[in-house]
């Protein structure tokens, strides 16, 4: 059996992934190629969901186009930072997500769990859409890519501008590229273990 302690990641992996990673509100003039989105989804598609469901699609907004049109759906304050970024993901989760079961998980029955039950889809979409685009980030940075997610924006906006006609739901978004270390803040504090969690 292979021992236990060669399957952890280093301390180098553990540092580019949490510890020395940051959340990004500038970027360098830097472009962000297709190809290492591609491979970000190929590892963020691996993390888990439950029944497999995988609701996640992501739009990223790269073209000039693109932006002119997400332009007016941004809040003030993240409107300058956006258009700046090389790239800005709209995570959004499918409503249909359900239809995917049928080839995506083992049960055939799994469907009729959502068919038809707004409640049950509309908690698991938003739920299990989150859980991913949370794996999504920890990819980028994994491949040397910056973060920065954010919530203000018009959502009825966005979802009317780019997902008319589809079962697509905008949740967040998140500016990506690769981050200007010379425009960082001081890093926020965050809730030891002791406060934010229990042992039962």
């Amino acid at each position: 059996m292979t021992p236990l302690a060669t399957s952890l990641a280093d301390d180098t992996a553990l540092d580019l992934i949490f510890r020395t990673a940051r959340t990004y509100s500038h970027f360098l003039d830097r472009p962000v190629e297709e190809a290492t989105l591609r491979t970000a989804y190929e590892l963020a598609r691996l993390g888990p969901t439950s029944a497999n469901c995988q609701p996640l699609r992501i739009l990223f907004v790269r073209s000039r186009e693109a932006k002119a049109k997400f332009e007016p759906a941004l809040s003030a304050g993240n409107r300058a930072k956006s258009m700046a970024a090389p790239v800005t993901a709209i995570f959004a989760q499918d409503m249909a997500f359900y239809d995917q079961l049928k080839t995506q998980f083992h049960d055939p029955e799994a469907r009729t769990w959502f068919a038809g039950k707004p409640q049950a889809i509309a908690e698991t979409a938003m739920r299990n859409a989150t859980l991913q685009a949370a794996y999504f980030m920890l990819a980028c940075r994994a491949l040397g890519l910056d973060c920065g997610p954010m919530s203000g924006f018009d959502k009825e906006m966005v979802d009317a501008a780019f997902f008319a006609g589809t079962n697509w739901k905008s949740n967040f978004i998140c500016n990506i590229g690769y981050g200007n270390p010379a425009k960082l803040h001081p890093r926020n504090p965050r809730l030891d273990f002791d406060f934010a969690c229990r042992i039962a």
